[in-house]
């Protein structure tokens, strides 16, 4: 994989002049084996101060803290990455959890937590009677099970870019039939925790590398996905809008156990409810 170079503006046009409150902004990706991250900038105008925090997951966090008033607000990150994940990769799974069902260790359990339990409400089980399709056999094996059912979204689910904030719960995409990569990543991720599988939602950056990867542009985009925690190999990345397991094409940026907790940018303004005009996000992800 190449070098990466990753651009990613935010602009937002108000009516009158506002005064921005704090904004929370997970932009800075997540360095791990297959990334290393060469550089990074981050410009706000009106010049904010910004501090960094780790949240609980580990993600970097800036909080971008204003004074005075603007009629614009632009937030642009740029960074160089080095990607080096395969294609084809092979996960050294524990042999204890080879096939499924399998137990987790007290200490991994009680680690993974709520990253363990499904997050929406599924009184009448309907997603579990869904997931349970893919179930061929018990035992089975874990990592055939796991694709089976990214399958079973990707073949199910048909990709649809939406603009409007927030995200379908998972019962609602199965409903439609449709979704954004954000609401198919939140479905893959339900789906797999009602099997006791300890899963987190990542967002970041999607390169686009040929013409047969959904969920972008030519010139790359944000995107969502999920990972899974298998004993041995760990967190295995799914990329159920692509039907793809592993890293190669993905910039992760932030990891949580739920999707309104990786949002790059979120904030407030003070002002008329009105006065918003529009945001406007451009994303670039080309070779450096």
């Amino acid at each position: 994989m190449p070098q990466l170079n990753i651009t990613h503006r935010t602009e937002y046009r108000y009516a009158s002049r506002i005064a921005p409150g704090p904004h929370r902004l997970m932009l800075r990706p997540r360095e791990t084996r297959e990334l290393r991250l060469l550089s990074f900038d981050l410009m706000v105008q009106p010049e904010p101060i910004i501090t960094w925090a780790y949240d609980v997951a580990g993600n970097s966090v800036a909080t971008a803290s204003f004074s005075g008033l603007t009629d614009i607000l632009t937030i642009e990150s740029r960074m160089t990455v080095d990607l080096v994940a395969t294609h084809w990769p092979v996960f050294d799974i524990a042999a204890s959890a080879q096939t499924y069902p399998f137990h987790y260790s007290d200490e991994d359990w009680i680690d993974l937590g709520a990253l363990a339990r499904p997050q929406y409400a599924d009184t009448a089980g309907r997603l579990s009677d869904w997931v349970e399709g893919f179930v061929m056999a018990r035992p089975t094996d874990t990592l055939s099970l796991l694709k089976d059912v990214a399958n079973g979204v990707f073949g199910q689910i048909s990709y649809q870019s939406r603009e409007v904030e927030g995200t379908q719960g998972p019962l609602e995409t199965l409903d439609r039939g449709w979704g954004s990569c954000r609401d198919i990543a939140v479905l893959f991720a339900e789906a797999v925790r009602t099997l006791g599988f300890g899963a987190r939602i990542v967002s970041g950056y999607l390169y686009v590398a040929s013409g047969d990867i959904v969920g972008g542009t030519d010139a790359g985009s944000t995107h969502a996905w999920v990972e899974v925690f298998v004993p041995g190999a760990g967190w295995i990345a799914f990329d159920p809008t692509n039907r793809s397991v592993g890293s190669a094409n993905l910039i992760p940026v932030a990891a949580a156990r739920h999707i309104t907790q990786v949002a790059p940018v979120s904030g407030s303004f003070h002002g008329r409810p009105d006065d918003l005009l529009g945001m406007h996000v451009a994303v670039t992800v080309v070779p450096a």
